[in-house]
């Protein structure tokens, strides 16, 4: 079968965003890695969160799949995190890539997390992590946080806040720094930041963080056949792991509910936590079994989190 798509080139879809084009930038050099003949194009696709400059969520996801349904592109790149766990008719998931760091990276400005003053200022945009944060220190003042990467760190340094808690995946594909080696991190000014990445026992990440999402058309065979080629079975299988726990828990990538998955050989273990909006009750819960059974796992967590009482958690975050 011919691997040249029928418009003449594979044309990869991505947002507008320094981060999504650093991603779709990965993704592009791995598919001429596999296909060294393969003609690419990127297509920038201005969603309205780009043309408004704020947060719409779903905004992201939605028009890229839409360009995908009416032809305009071959591959959507997305990161995970954003991509609802309901089923797009017509549409496949196609390739989770290797995962990058899924962790949360503290930047503030000389200290690190616990010799921070009381009363000092944390930026987050994730209800999950603040409601995590606060179970950690009660004493900090944690404030909302939006923009880009760029963004929020120039935030950081004007004095707007005396740190920020960021994804590590997003500050390594930007070329920020490398983890975890790294504890300082060097602004385009040349000022130096310290960095305190958490560990998944202090703040667990959101289900899917660090990896991406190749989806295409499902009728286009030759499409599905070459994305393939960069699918990670370990990363498909902790996401898949995460992703049907957040399905099975009823929530979307805006409600705060926390899933890691480590695969190890055939082996998987997911841990998960639900906790209330302020971080003073929270349930965490753990399940490990063979990594091919990944979505009945994540189902059987969901369950188990449900009976100690998540619903009730869940509900006053609705």
């Amino acid at each position: 079968m011919s691997l040249l798509p029928k418009s003449g080139a594979l044309r990869v879809g991505t947002r507008g965003s320094a981060l999504a084009q650093a991603q779709t930038a990965s993704v592009v050099q791995a598919l001429r890695e596999q296909y060294p003949d393969l003609h690419i194009e990127t297509v920038v696709i201005r969603t309205s969160g780009d043309r408004q400059q704020r947060e719409v969520v779903g905004a992201f996801v939605r028009e890229l799949q839409e360009a995908l349904r009416q032809g305009q592109i071959d591959v959507a790149v997305h990161s995970l995190k954003d991509l609802p766990t309901q089923h797009v008719e017509g549409l496949t998931l196609a390739a989770i890539p290797p995962r990058a760091d899924a962790r949360d990276v503290l930047i503030s400005r000389g200290v690190t997390f616990s010799e921070m003053p009381v009363g000092s200022r944390v930026g987050t945009g994730s209800l999950r992590r603040s409601a995590q944060l606060r179970r950690l220190r009660r004493d900090l003042q944690y404030l909302p946080l939006v923009g880009n990467v760029d963004t929020r760190i120039r935030k950081l340094r004007e004095g707007a806040y005396d740190a920020i808690v960021l994804a590590a995946a997003g500050l390594q594909r930007l070329g920020f720094l490398e983890m975890p080696e790294d504890t300082t991190l060097t602004t385009p000014e040349g000022v130096d930041m310290s960095l305190y990445l958490f560990d998944t026992e202090q703040i667990l990440p959101a289900p899917g963080q660090g990896a991406l999402a190749l989806e295409c058309r499902t009728d286009d065979t030759t499409t599905v056949e070459m994305l393939q080629k960069l699918d990670h079975l370990p990363s498909r299988q902790a996401v898949t792991a995460e992703r049907a726990l957040l399905h099975a828990l009823g929530g979307g990538c805006r409600v705060p509910i926390a899933a890691y998955a480590e695969v190890q050989g055939d082996y998987l273990t997911l841990n998960a936590l639900v906790t209330d909006p302020e971080g003073y009750e929270s349930i965490r819960d753990a399940i490990e079994g063979r990594a091919s059974e990944a979505e009945t796992l994540g189902a059987t967590l969901a369950r188990q989190l449900l009976a100690r009482g998540a619903s009730r958690l869940l509900e006053g975050w609705r």
